[in-house]
Order: structure tokens, then C-alpha cells, then sequence
């Protein structure tokens, strides 16, 4: 348990840099190129991991069941939802695609007491509320209505939350590293295969020098998200990964305040509404997935 909150906290951190760096990408890139390089890279050097650690030796093992699973992932979690959040990005403000996408913890919970049995106690509903307005007060924004592009990140954030629970049940029988390559190579394929479809693979000729250094640095971020989620992952509910994830936020908030030297009120107290619905939920919270997992009572006891 408590290395897999160590594991997800850092998943968080990096997912702080990593919104505000990919914003820089994004905005010099064609936005599906984008992915698809970042995707790709990720996936070639995931690819060397196994060769190194001889993984490979597994993926022999593999039943048809197991290669399901990572060709699902990699639909439903590695391609389809980052082409329809950069499109969706490319219609809305990136506040209020940045609060939808934050919403991702309520369904994936939704989804965890529905098909991993993890159990939560009344109270969550208190901590989350705490996590949606304080996420509201950082993006500046308060949610009224949805347009073509709110609907397409709503869509692919419904598809991660999908992902994130069929990884998690993934993870009982398969390592961190297996389910990571299934999700940025068979995503890659499936991302390479729009880009062909549509005709816009052959853009990737023209990027220049500065273009290729951000996917570069933005593969680089990614890689290093997606190890320490799935590490973490393996070792805690769902439910509660999402939630730590949330700490993303507010370091995004202070690193944009570094580079602009403005914070407003209303960001300090989304700042610390969001560490007090987090606070609050590790607290209360009351998750036994299965009995494979140590009951958080017996862990604070131990």
C-alpha cells in the first residue's frame, strides 16, 4: 500500500509538468501528430525495457485472454481518448477541457464498485465534492454548458476511465511493465493507423528541428507517467489512485505562477481545497478491491 501511494503520488507530480510543458508541444505541433510521435516513442523504448529486463520471455507465455486485455488497453485507453481530447482541446479552453477531464475520478469509481468490488464509505461524496470545486477555482472556471469539443473530452475521458479499471483488473495476473507496453504499443498501431487513414502521417516529414525536441521532451514525461502509474497501480484500488492523481493540479497551477508570476485568491483556495478533499479521502476511505489486498486498518496497524 504504501509503496503504491508513493508510486501515484509521482505519477501525479510528473502529471503536473507534464500538463504544463505539453502545452508548449501542443501549440507548435499538429495535435494528432503530437500523440502519435509521443505515443510511439514511449512505446519503442518500453519495447528496449522488456528486451533488457527479458520480459520478452513472458509475452511467450501469454494466454489469449491476457492478449486481449493489452489490445483493449491500448484502444480504449492508448488511442481513441488522446485523438479525441487533442481535437476536443482544439474547440474548447483548456479550462474547462482541463475540469472535464478532472471528473475522470467519479467515474472511475463508479466503475470499481461496479466491477472490482472496491468499497467506499457515504463520506467520499464530501472529499470529492472538495476535489471538484477546488479544481474549479484553479481552471478559473465553472462548468454551464458543453460544445463539440467538451462532448469529445468527456467521451475520452469516459474511455481512461474505462482503461484505468480494466488495467487494474489487468494487473492481477499480468507486471506493471507487460500492461504499460500493451498500452503504448498496440495504442501507437492503432493511432498510426488513423494517421494513415486520414492522411496526415506524411506531415511528420516536415517537423523541424524545435518540433522534434518537443515530442522528444514530451516522450520522455510520458515514459516516465505511464511506469510510475501502472507500478503504483498494481499495489492500490483504482478508486484511490484517481484521487491522488487530482495533486497534479495544483502543481501545474504553481509552475504556470513560476513562468507568469500571477496567482490569484481564488487559486490559493482551489489549491488547498484540492489537498483537503485528498486529505479527507485518504482518511476515510474504506477500499477492500479483494482480499488479495491488505485492509488499510491492518496496514496502518502494521
Amino acid at each position: 500500500m504504501k509503496k503504491g501511494i508513493s508510486l501515484v503520488t509521482l505519477t501525479a507530480i510528473i502529471s503536473g509538468f507534464s500538463i504544463f510543458i505539453n502545452q508548449f508541444g501542443v501549440s507548435v505541433i499538429n495535435p494528432y501528430i503530437f500523440t502519435g510521435l509521443k505515443n510511439i516513442t514511449v512505446a519503442v523504448i518500453i519495447c528496449c525495457l522488456l528486451v533488457v529486463m527479458k520480459d520478452w520471455r513472458v509475452l511467450k507465455k501469454l494466454n489469449k485472454n491476457s492478449w486481449g486485455l493489452l489490445l483493449t488497453i491500448g484502444l480504449v485507453g492508448g488511442s481513441i481518448p488522446f485523438l479525441l481530447f487533442f481535437k476536443g482541446l482544439s474547440l474548447t479552453t483548456s479550462a474547462q477541457g482541463s475540469f472535464i477531464h478532472k471528473t475522470m475520478f467519479i467515474f472511475v469509481t463508479v466503475l470499481a464498485v461496479m466491477f472490482l468490488k472496491e468499497k467506499i464509505k457515504k463520506e467520499f461524496l464530501f472529499g470529492a465534492l472538495l476535489l471538484l470545486l477546488g479544481n474549479a477555482f484553479l481552471l478559473k472556471f465553472i462548468p454551464h454548458s458543453l460544445g463539440k469539443g467538451d462532448l469529445l473530452i468527456l467521451i475520452a475521458t469516459l474511455f481512461w476511465a474505462v482503461e484505468n479499471v480494466i488495467s487494474k483488473y489487468a494487473l492481477k495476473e499480468l507486471s506493471s511493465r507487460i500492461v504499460a507496453w500493451g498500452r503504448m504499443l498496440f495504442g501507437s498501431i492503432f493511432i498510426l493507423i488513423f494517421l494513415v487513414i486520414t492522411g496526415q502521417v506524411s506531415l511528420i516529414d516536415g517537423l523541424n528541428i524545435n518540433q522534434i525536441t518537443w515530442v522528444i521532451i514530451t516522450s520522455v514525461i510520458l515514459f516516465g507517467y505511464v511506469m510510475s502509474w501502472y507500478s503504483g497501480l498494481r499495489h492500490i484500488p483504482v478508486s484511490l489512485a484517481v484521487i491522488i492523481l487530482l495533486l497534479g493540479a495544483p502543481i501545474t497551477t504553481l509552475l504556470t505562477f513560476i513562468q507568469t508570476r500571477v496567482l490569484s485568491w481564488g487559486e490559493v483556495l482551489g489549491i488547498g481545497l484540492v489537498l483537503a478533499g485528498i486529505i479527507i479521502i485518504l482518511k476515510i476511505v474504506d477500499i477492500i478491491p479483494s482480499s488479495s489486498f491488505i485492509k488499510r486498518k491492518d496496514y496502518v496497524r502494521n
